[in-house]
């Protein structure tokens, strides 16, 4: 009897051992895993700090999805978001990079459905506030329409991709603070407040259409509030000429104290 005492827990752990249950010293189980969908707001743009600067994706190590990746480094990590995307672009070439086991999706992306890079040039190249407040409804209206069903395939595709994963829409912040100090060249209050409508339309829709599918929204006008352009404490980079592609996009300290910070409250 004493004997087979002795034996029983051995070949107990013999059993588990070979059924791979118990991990080699020093190795770390993955927990989990996190998908970044979305566009260039989800990248490196606006940090000017990024893997490969010829790359079109444009990702970086100082993206709020990156950062949090980095905070947790025993989840398993694809970025698949890339600079210039739109919501055909999440469906056809991000999503399927989803696995079933995700346990956590953030999907950034609407608005360049909505044309807001088109209505940025037109309200800067513009000496008429009333040609920029024009070019914002146009977005407004267009968002309204086309972008919210657009944004309801999106997010029923990650649904259906990652059926037990936390999906997570980000949202975009307000540009600009209305009566802060731009500068002599800056835009009027009346265009910045054009900008900023058009900017809430967008947040609402995302938000509605968020709601309907099931998925937590980020809104990011209250997390950046108080950091927008002309506030003196921005956190989103104003119009740069000598680096273009850079302006309006979350600078580094926006993606480390507003969008991960926000992101860190909702996924831990």
């Amino acid at each position: 009897m004493r004997v087979k005492r002795v034996l029983a827990p051995v070949l107990l752990m013999l059993a588990v051992v070979a059924s791979g249950a118990v991990a080699a010293p020093g190795a770390t189980a993955a927990e989990g895993k996190y998908v970044a969908l979305g566009d260039s707001y989800t990248v490196a743009v606006g940090t000017r700090t990024y893997d490969d600067p010829n790359d079109d994706c444009r990702r970086g190590p100082l993206a709020y999805p990156r950062l949090w990746a980095e905070a947790h480094p025993s989840t398993t990590f694809v970025e698949a978001s890339c600079s210039g995307a739109i919501t055909d672009d999440i469906i056809n070439s991000q999503v399927p990079q989803i696995t079933a086991d995700t346990t956590l999706v953030t999907v950034q992306v609407g608005g360049n459905d909505a044309g807001f890079v088109d209505v940025l040039k037109d309200c800067i190249l513009s000496l008429d506030d009333a040609a920029c407040v024009a070019r914002a409804e146009e977005a407004k209206a267009l968002a309204q329409g086309t972008v919210a069903g657009k944004l309801a395939s999106t997010y029923s595709a990650v649904k259906a991709a990652a059926p037990s994963a936390k999906v997570v829409s980000i949202g975009y912040p307000r540009l600009y603070k209305v009566g802060g100090d731009c500068g002599i060249l800056g835009l009027s209050d009346t265009e910045r407040a054009a900008l900023n409508s058009a900017a809430d339309v967008l947040a609402e829709v995302t938000a509605a259409q968020s709601s309907a599918a099931g998925v937590t929204f980020l809104d990011a006008r209250t997390v950046f509030d108080g950091h927008g352009i002309c506030s003196g404490s921005e956190w989103v980079t104003s119009l740069e000429w000598d680096k273009l592609d850079e302006s309006y996009h979350p600078n580094t300290t926006g993606h480390r104290d507003g969008y991960l910070a926000a992101l860190n409250a909702i996924a831990g």
